[in-house]
């Protein structure tokens, strides 16, 4: 698969909350590095935060734009809520080996309503 196509496919199984399927999109020893927080290292590390994500809080991923450039894919989101963000893909072989996403914690956790400490 394509770069665009694993995005394609991650935005698809993040929308259902679906954290196994989103576990299987990495490689084994892939980074996923949300700005706001701590780089997440290695698959089960990265399954077990969009557990605890999807446990937290209801989410949703709307594609704005979706840009493919070598092994790289670059997804421009909102959710319905009016959070915005820009995730960075890097795939290898099909699998994302790196991650790195862009948005306003504090806004997420106020419209989510969560504890913002």
């Amino acid at each position: 698969m394509s770069p665009r196509q694993v995005v394609e496919a991650w935005v698809a199984a993040f929308n259902r909350s679906d954290a196994a399927a989103l576990g299987a999109m990495y490689l084994d020893d892939a980074i996923n590095h949300q700005v706001a927080n701590e780089p997440v290292i290695g698959k089960p590390a990265i399954q077990a935060m969009f557990e605890r994500e999807f446990g937290a809080a209801e989410m949703v991923c709307i594609p704005e734009n979706l840009f493919e450039d070598g092994g790289w894919a670059i997804l421009e989101w909102r959710d319905p809520k009016g959070l915005r963000g820009c995730g960075f893909f890097q795939v290898m072989g099909g699998k994302i080996a790196f991650q790195r996403g862009y948005w306003d914690r504090l806004s997420f956790l106020k419209l989510h309503g969560l504890d913002q400490s």
